[in-house]
């Protein structure tokens, strides 16, 4: 018996099965193909004019660890965004299962987003809103139009985690708490 054989024989691989019809992206299957991925939550702050400004997203994406980059997009047709992007430093804050409440406050569009919110600002003019899992001090590296949003690339200045703080999650359009170490 020759190795390769021995080797063949031994391994159960896997079944080939006929792939379901995939369908053709549209905007209602992307968005639900999308849901499926669980992510953190981010708040995105600035002290603008002696005003905070800010927003959520939920597209907040570790780059490297040197240079320390991490990345958010930005709707194109967000009305905060052209405010935050010519602020001098961006305040990262991400966000806690305890602050699904306030998140959706901070993503409305109708409500006083700040309102009964702690903030702190370092002295670059980034917000950091109290109680985070973790907070980043950054500058804008480079802005890359990404069809309907923009790629955004930030330079991470300062940082500091929580690691008591357990981070929010996003998953099926709602969000969920993280439930103990599997493996």
């Amino acid at each position: 018996m020759s190795i390769s054989s021995s080797v063949s024989n031994s391994i159960n691989a896997p079944r080939a099965y006929r792939l379901p019809s995939l369908e053709r992206p549209t905007v209602s299957g992307l968005k639900g193909a999308f849901s499926c991925f669980p992510s953190g939550v981010v708040a995105i702050c600035s002290m603008i004019q002696g005003e905070p400004v800010g927003m959520v997203a939920s597209t907040f994406t570790p780059v490297s660890l040197d240079p320390p980059l991490v990345s958010v997009c930005m709707d194109r047709q967000s009305s905060t965004w052209p405010r935050l992007r010519n602020a001098n430093a961006l305040g990262i804050s991400v966000l806690s299962e305890e602050q699904g409440t306030m998140c959706r406050q901070l993503s409305s569009k109708f409500l006083e987003r700040f309102n009964g919110l702690q903030l702190q600002v370092s002295d670059s003019g980034a917000a950091f809103i109290e109680g985070a899992s973790a907070t980043f001090d950054c500058t804008i590296d480079s802005v890359i139009p990404a069809g309907d949003h923009f790629l955004v690339l930030l330079w991470i200045q300062a940082l500091k985690s929580h690691l008591d703080q357990v981070p929010l999650v996003y998953h099926g359009s709602s969000f969920k708490q993280l439930k103990g170490v599997v493996g």
